[in-house]
């Protein structure tokens, strides 16, 4: 049985086979737009940043 999915990106749905090389995506044109959003941070992943922390740390002590 053959897995079939919708295209993250156009929602065309294809199947999870090597026919796919790109997949879950139908084709590269759809993965790149898709890394092309969580560039832009169109996507993110809710919760909180370590990052900001340790930034706002770093600006608070001139010596790190």
């Amino acid at each position: 049985m053959v897995t079939k999915l919708n295209c993250p990106t156009c929602k065309k749905e294809i199947e999870y086979t090597e026919e796919y090389p790109f997949r879950p995506f139908c084709s590269e044109r759809c993965k790149l737009i898709d890394l092309g959003e969580w560039a832009d941070e169109q996507h993110k992943i809710k919760g909180s940043s370590i990052y900001d922390d340790i930034l706002s740390k770093d600006l608070e002590d001139p010596d790190l």
